[in-house]
């Protein structure tokens, strides 16, 4: 029986979820402010319990690689890296738009799926699914009214993420549906399969997120003393 645990923290959502031969047999979620550091560890050793399963018992950790929030995905990969490192399991990685994009299917008459990572204000990162095919590359955007009308024009464009509901107020298209949500470590399970056959496995010691923007420090404006 193949383990594969599944990591998801690049955005507000912590989540956790144990694949076993294919299918999802345990998940844990908490939308909990700033609680991905507490939880995920927590939620592995409780899931791994409630199998009567030990981390030697898995066969690969799969975690979310980004776009996404820089806090969550340094919290989700550190939490992978350590538990691969420790027990000499592979890492894997799924791109948190492919798990996006999975977790559409369930939403027929669709032509394209168009993923979407809230970023600043009106700024999300994006691209274009057809088929379950990427056809465009990830990069930040900021959406105006214009924004995947090519796409809009040829038939039904599903933008689904964090940042698809700031966008229902700009893009009006007719073709245009909108599905507000958390990417889920439960909707990582096609993916993250297709890469533990292929064998895609990272190397643990310089996998980094991929983050899409370089992380900017701010300066606190508030009194020290």
């Amino acid at each position: 029986m193949d383990n594969i645990l599944l990591i998801e923290t690049s955005t507000a959502l912590c989540s956790v979820a144990l694949a076993q031969d294919g299918k999802i047999t345990s998940y844990r979620e908490s939308s909990a402010p700033k609680a991905h550091a507490s939880l995920t560890a927590v939620f592995i050793q409780e899931m791994l319990a409630e199998h009567g399963l030990t981390l030697a018992d898995c066969d690969a950790i799969c975690v979310s690689k980004g776009p996404g929030s820089y806090t969550g995905l340094r919290v989700g990969v550190s939490t992978a890296k350590g538990l691969c490192f420790g027990s000499g399991k592979p890492l894997l990685a799924v791109g948190t738009l492919d798990t996006l994009v999975a977790q559409a299917d369930e939403i027929g008459g669709i032509k394209y799926i168009i993923p979407m990572i809230d970023a600043r204000r009106m700024e999300v990162y994006t691209a274009v699914f057809e088929n379950g095919v990427q056809i465009t590359e990830t990069s930040p955007m900021i959406i105006d009214e214009t924004s995947f009308a090519e796409y809009l024009e040829q038939g039904p464009c599903l933008f689904i993420g964090d940042g698809a509901g700031k966008c229902a107020d700009v893009i009006k298209h007719p073709n245009a549906q909108f599905c507000q949500c958390w990417p889920k470590a439960s909707s990582m399970l096609e993916p993250a399969m297709a890469a533990y056959k292929e064998k895609r496995f990272e190397d643990v010691a310089y996998f980094e997120p991929f983050y899409l923007k370089e992380f900017v420090a701010t300066v606190s404006k508030k009194k020290l003393w």
